[in-house]
């Protein structure tokens, strides 16, 4: 994956952490893709990208596929540092 040009958005709380656990689980983004087409979440590889880099909403049923795709709870990807 490229490194991004822009700093991160501020369109959701949880781009970052996606991006660092799919990649401590060694997954591409595509990989991550075709999960969480499986469990039902249709996304492109614009979108996740966008997603990722905090430039776009998250809908809350995304949240649950998302942490499911990562093996996470929905509690999890919402925790924010402090």
């Amino acid at each position: 994956m490229k490194p991004r040009k822009r700093p991160p958005g501020n369109k959701n709380i949880i781009g970052n952490k996606v991006v660092a656990l799919r990649q401590a689980k060694h997954m591409k983004q595509k990989d991550f893709l075709a999960r969480l087409q499986t469990l039902g979440m249709d996304i492109s590889p614009t979108s996740l990208s966008r997603l990722e880099g905090q430039y776009r909403l998250v809908q809350d049923y995304e949240v649950v596929a998302l942490a499911e795709a990562l093996d996470i709870t929905v509690e999890e990807l919402l925790k924010q540092k402090k």
